[in-house]
């Protein structure tokens, strides 16, 4: 196994250090966009890709980068539906998070002629 793989495989998110204090009490917004997420088809195996997109406005905590990494490409090898992957990230996040306001936009690469995009923003949640 290459270290990459045992370094993704080993991950969790739960852990302390993948979030730093939020040194700034004024409200500003983090945008972050992670073009290359891949997980699998639950009906087929085929991958499924996307560009997932992170928006949130921070309380107390912040995510730190190597770990929203980490944590996205624990997804490659996971058959999961594109609605559930959305689901799954917005919850862990801001169950770990805790911003004043979260949004999360999965944005799927056309498959079969079908094109999904699945958005959960926590002022209409």
């Amino acid at each position: 196994m290459k270290y990459g793989e045992k370094e993704i495989k080993e991950f969790n998110i739960d852990n302390e250090e993948n979030f730093w204090p939020n040194e700034h009490k004024k409200n500003y917004t983090i945008d972050i966009e992670l073009p290359e997420f891949m997980c699998r088809c639950p009906r087929s195996g085929y991958p499924d890709f996307a560009t997932i997109y992170l928006s949130y406005i921070p309380d107390e905590k912040v995510i730190e980068l190597k770990a929203l990494k980490l944590y996205i490409n624990t997804f490659i090898d996971r058959y999961i539906s594109h609605e559930n992957t959305a689901n799954e990230i917005y919850d862990t996040l801001y169950r770990k998070l805790k911003p004043k306001w979260m949004k999360i936009k999965a944005d799927f690469n056309p498959r079969g002629n079908v094109h999904t995009v699945i958005e959960i923003d926590s002022s209409k949640v």
